[in-house]
């Protein structure tokens, strides 16, 4: 699995979604306007999205081509169709 990764990418992303999450909390606390408080919020969505999107790609380069080219292609087609959709649930 951890061939399909960007490691050290993902680490980054994800320790600036954590940093946003944190501003957020620090935002409920400090009353700042409701308004504010979503913009960030929306903003965290859409870097862990891209989080997704990223481990998605990788899937899709290593994980899945692999299982097409050397496994059960109709299983990794199956196995790839539920992980989309469940990726997609999350937008």
């Amino acid at each position: 699995m951890r061939a399909c990764m960007d490691i050290p990418k993902l680490k980054v992303r994800i320790k600036k979604i954590q940093g946003q999450l944190n501003a957020i909390s620090e935002m409920i606390e400090k009353d700042v306007p409701c308004e504010d408080i979503l913009i960030q919020i929306g903003a965290a969505k859409g870097a862990l999205h891209k989080v997704g999107q990223i481990v998605l790609e990788g899937h899709i380069q290593h994980c899945v081509k692999e299982g097409i080219e050397h496994g059960d292609a109709d299983k990794t087609i199956a196995d790839f169709t539920k992980a989309v959709e469940q990726f997609s649930r999350m937008s």
